[in-house]
């Protein structure tokens, strides 16, 4: 790999640090500068910008955490790391806050040192790429409908199939946030097959929430006989069995304490224990943690480490609901009735006008998961021999929703399109508001060119409304 247009700046007024740190990049191609105090970090900076920082917490005349401050304010485009001795973790984590991309502990080891630095590039051409290559969705054409198994036509979901498509083939970590139901499994799975370093290699998921604490260690990161009662031959945890692949992690928050501080040293240095064993055993894996819970509220209430979100939340999808997409509904359940028509071994039934109107106008509190199991309840109460799935077929509490959508001006029932208008004209006033009515942000919020946003406009008539208000 070619590294040598990558700039990096040592600042740590030990010598013997300095010196050993530059001779290790420089060897493997980076072009690094040293500086044996803040100010002196600055004045390099001015004279050259670097790409990354690497600097000592404790220096005279300007300490690092003061340095940081004045990079991010005079260098924005320049990330720094910091440098902490053994037990400064605190600091650290105040660095992280501060703006710092990492930290790592003194003595520095080469290995630890270099992950960091592959990652900080890789993360920040994944940045680039967001930022300069995307393209917002100009026509249908070009809209996907499925990625994988994922479905979502909707503009949040042309988005992360994208975000997917760049995080695929990085080794960075990844944590995937949305309430349950989702569809976070599927997004996991979709970055596992789409990169070409992992597609061949295991997909190991652990259902953290549903193992209690002990359990959920050994089935981790193993144990060897006699380590516990029940522990009757030596076993491999998952990480080992994940080895070259991915782990995917599913409801992160339940880990203990205990636990955190063990993931943690797997994420920071690639090694772990079995419980019960002192061999020190080396992984390459590829993390990814799915949560529905609000981790900084966590970290606020003590019940999670600080330290071992900011090495999770190196990339971050959120899912959205499906209230928020609503006009994937239909998409959605026509796929759903795709799939159980071949399991159940029945006809492709279609949706009739009601039941259209009753799925859309439904809040789904259980997301796509809910959808579906909606979908293949109708599926199984329909006649064999009928093609059609009608609102007799759907749940009471569904029947029951007081929706939105049920009639147009004229008391007349809505067809299949009219029952998307409202839908898609809520989305367009959502993201009109959340950017203070500019039509061009609105636009590119949207995944459709400011030609198309004025055609909906005017066909929802918010122009005019707009206008009146004004």
């Amino acid at each position: 790999m070619k590294t040598d247009n990558r700039r990096i700046l040592i600042v740590d007024d030990e010598p013997l640090v300095r010196d050993s740190l530059s001779e290790i990049l420089c060897s493997r191609g980076y072009s690094v500068e040293t500086a044996d105090n803040g100010v002196q970090a600055l004045s390099r900076l001015e004279e050259r910008i670097s790409d990354l920082v690497i600097a000592d917490v404790k220096m005279p005349n300007l300490d690092g955490l003061s340095l940081l401050k004045q990079i991010k304010s005079r260098f924005p485009n320049t990330a720094v790391v910091v440098m902490t001795g053994y037990g400064s973790v605190e600091i650290a984590i105040q660095a992280i806050k501060q703006g710092a991309y990492d930290y790592i502990t003194k003595p520095i080891n080469d290995n630890i040192i270099q992950s960091v630095i592959e990652r900080f590039f890789q993360d920040r051409n994944i940045h680039e790429n967001i930022k300069e290559d995307y393209k917002p969705i100009q026509s249908k054409s070009n809209i996907r409908d499925r990625y994988y198994d994922i479905v979502g036509a909707n503009h949040r979901m042309q988005k992360i199939y994208d975000l997917i498509e760049l995080v695929a083939d990085t080794k960075s970590t990844v944590i995937i946030r949305g309430e349950s139901g989702t569809g976070k499994r599927l997004v996991a799975l979709a970055i596992h097959f789409s990169s070409s370093q992992t597609k061949n290699k295991p997909f190991i998921e652990v259902s953290c929430g549903a193992l209690p604490e002990t359990l959920l260690e050994s089935e981790l990161f193993g144990h060897v006989k006699g380590s516990f009662t029940g522990a009757i031959k030596d076993k491999a945890g998952r990480f080992e069995l994940a080895e070259g692949g991915t782990i995917f992690l599913d409801e992160i928050d339940a880990f203990t304490p205990a636990l955190q501080v063990k993931l943690l040293r797997v994420l920071q240095e690639g090694e772990f224990e079995r419980v019960g064993d002192t061999k020190t055993i080396k992984v390459n894996v590829r993390v990814i943690a799915a949560t529905n819970q609000n981790l900084e509220e966590l970290i606020k209430k003590g019940t999670f480490r600080e330290d071992l979100y900011y090495r999770l939340n190196i990339i971050s999808i959120d899912l959205p609901p499906l209230r928020e997409r609503k006009d994937d509904i239909i998409l959605l359940a026509n796929y759903f009735i795709a799939k159980h028509a071949h399991e159940l071994n029945r006809p492709i039934k279609k949706l009739s006008e009601k039941a259209i109107e009753k799925l859309v106008s439904y809040h789904w509190p259980g997301n796509v998961r809910e959808l579906e199991n909606v979908i293949e309840r109708a599926m199984v109460l329909s006649k064999k021999d009928s093609f059609e799935i009608t609102e007799s077929h759907l749940p009471e509490n569904i029947l029951k929703c007081n929706g939105k959508i049920l009639a147009n001006s004229n008391g007349q029932k809505n067809n299949l399109k009219t029952s998307l208008q409202e839908p898609e004209k809520q989305i367009i006033l959502e993201a009109l508001d959340k950017t203070n009515w500019n039509k061009k942000q609105a636009a590119e919020m949207l995944g459709i060119n400011r030609t198309t946003l004025y055609k909906k406009l005017n066909l929802y008539g918010i122009i005019f409304r707009r206008n009146k208000l004004n």
